[in-house]
């Protein structure tokens, strides 16, 4: 008989619950988030030979015990929060929500569910999603000390920068230029020199982001980047996102994963549907922004008669963030 065991994942502890194949708690345990968690896990749970693992959000908040659980031999499958949710809300007397309760509903969720996903070890995948977080998350650190840039300047000039902060070249010139006149001036004209360092700083971290990631998806040697409007960018946010295309039945089933595929909102004999606002909503974003720029390049194509291949589409609305 196979064991089930759920564990609820905290920053500071990690409660595991055993149940049997009738839903029976066998035993919990409640051990420190530390260097032995997962020794001390497989010890408490030697007595049961036959077992396996379901670990809450393994993506998320238990990535780390999970990955240690995988490390060493173990099966786990990841549990979304909302199906442990669910068991947790309709149990009859279970009902009350603290830790014990929740490893249990989690361990329920996974012995009852035959399509959750069983977490595998790092991947080239994984990689590509880390690379692909970290682009944006400095683009949207550029972008925020632009806007900041932007609204100091119009303190100072009138009219502010009258151009696209790409650079900070002519920035510089526009800073340089201005002539503080009191102490609050001299300060806004510092705070401006501040955030031109940060911008210039962004964008020499963004190159490197771009190299590491041209790199990486080289490496994995897909072919997406030969699609018109899909970048390194952009492919290593889908497949970082995406996983193993394998856990995904048809491509029906991927498309409602990224939200391409319309809800079905029908009622009687009308049938309607309407846009998908679940799913995964980064890859949604990346097929987005390959479409734009194909629309894009469409138009550079038609003044310029070159092909998609050689106007430089990919990437195009994504680069720098």
């Amino acid at each position: 008989m196979t064991i089930t065991i759920g564990i609820d994942p905290h920053k500071g502890s990690h409660t595991a619950v055993a149940i049997d194949s009738n839903e029976h708690v066998l035993d919990e345990i409640r051990v420190r988030s530390c260097s032995t968690q997962t020794t001390q896990l497989r010890d408490w749970a030697q007595r049961f030979e036959e077992r396996t693992w379901a670990v809450e959000s393994a993506n998320g908040l238990g990535y780390l015990l999970a990955q240690q659980l995988v490390a060493a031999g173990e099966t786990v499958f990841d549990v979304p929060p909302m199906r442990a949710s669910r068991v947790r809300v309709l149990g009859s007397g279970r009902s009350q929500k603290n830790d014990p309760n929740d490893a249990r509903s989690i361990a329920i969720a996974a012995l009852r569910a035959d399509d959750l996903a069983v977490v595998r070890a790092d991947d080239h995948s994984r990689v590509l999603k880390l690379l692909s977080k970290r682009h944006r998350d400095l683009g949207r650190l550029k972008n925020k000390a632009s806007n900041r840039l932007h609204a100091l300047l119009l303190e100072m000039v009138p009219g502010g920068a009258s151009f696209r902060i790409t650079s900070v070249t002519r920035v510089n010139a526009v800073i340089d230029d201005f002539e503080p006149v009191d102490a609050m001036g001299r300060q806004r004209q510092e705070i401006a020199r501040e955030f031109a360092v940060d911008i210039d700083r962004y964008n020499q971290l963004l190159d490197a982001s771009k190299q590491r990631i041209n790199t990486a998806v080289a490496a994995s040697s897909t072919s997406l980047t030969t699609i018109c409007g899909v970048g390194p960018i952009t492919a290593a946010m889908i497949i970082g996102q995406s996983g193993d295309v394998d856990r995904f039945k048809s491509k029906h089933h991927f498309a409602s994963y990224n939200a391409t595929a319309p809800v079905e909102a029908s009622s009687g004999s009308k049938v309607r549907h309407r846009l998908n606002e679940r799913g995964n909503r980064q890859v949604n974003w990346a097929k987005q922004a390959s479409d734009l720029t194909v629309l894009l390049c469409g138009r550079r194509v038609g003044r310029s008669g070159r092909s998609c291949e050689t106007s430089g589409s990919g990437d195009g609305v994504v680069e720098g963030g």
